[in-house]
């Protein structure tokens, strides 16, 4: 027995690189908050760094996950923070547009709202079992991020019906994959209460 108890690797320390990244990808979501409001939006210099900060902290979530996986050190830590870094980062983006008057309110509160509220029902259904991410919600942010990214730009009058198609496939996709969720989170306490009666 203690043989086997020697055998066993002991879990990955929190303290760890790809948890560093995502750590300084909540850092950076200050930083591209100023920048994307300095000057009232009106800054040419300011919303191209904050673009560039932006486009970096959407790479780094990449990275980070990329080297939790190769290096064996995923974490319960990482499992959290990792996504609410994401949407911390594109919840400021979307507030920050908002706020310019550069996007609907509407469009913001909309988004915000099936982002934090499916990330608090993956809490409360946890008991019942893990969803995982599934390919629509990389799809999700991938598309989130292009079109926050064309807006943060400071682009002309012209490049406006190219933002307004990637801004409605990007919360088009936000609400179909968030819906999707709900589903699964119904089929999981379906299964677990079908399970617990023939229990």
């Amino acid at each position: 027995m203690a043989d086997l108890r020697r055998s066993t690797p002991p879990p990955p320390s929190a303290w760890n690189l790809a948890n560093a990244v995502t750590v300084l990808r909540f850092l950076l979501v200050p930083v591209f908050g100023w920048l994307l409001l300095r000057s009232g939006g009106d800054d040419t210099a300011s919303r191209v760094a904050a673009f560039v900060t932006f486009t970096l902290a959407m790479l780094s979530d990449r990275a980070d996950g990329e080297l939790a996986r190769r290096r064996g050190i995923i974490t319960d830590f990482g499992k959290i923070a990792d996504p609410i870094a994401d949407k911390a980062l594109t919840g400021m983006a979307f507030v920050g547009l908002s706020i310019l008057g550069e996007l609907p309110w509407w469009v913001t509160g909309l988004v915000l709202a099936r982002e934090w509220g499916i990330t608090a029902m993956r809490f409360v259904v946890i008991r019942y079992g893990v969803m995982p991410a599934g390919r629509g919600g990389k799809v999700k942010t991938a598309l989130q991020a292009v079109a926050l990214g064309l807006y943060v730009l400071p682009l002309g009058a012209g490049f406006d019906p190219v933002l307004y198609v990637a801004m409605t496939l990007a919360v088009s996709v936000t609400l179909i994959t968030g819906a999707d969720y709900v589903l699964q989170a119904l089929r999981l306490r379906r299964a677990a209460s079908n399970g617990s009666s023939a229990g």
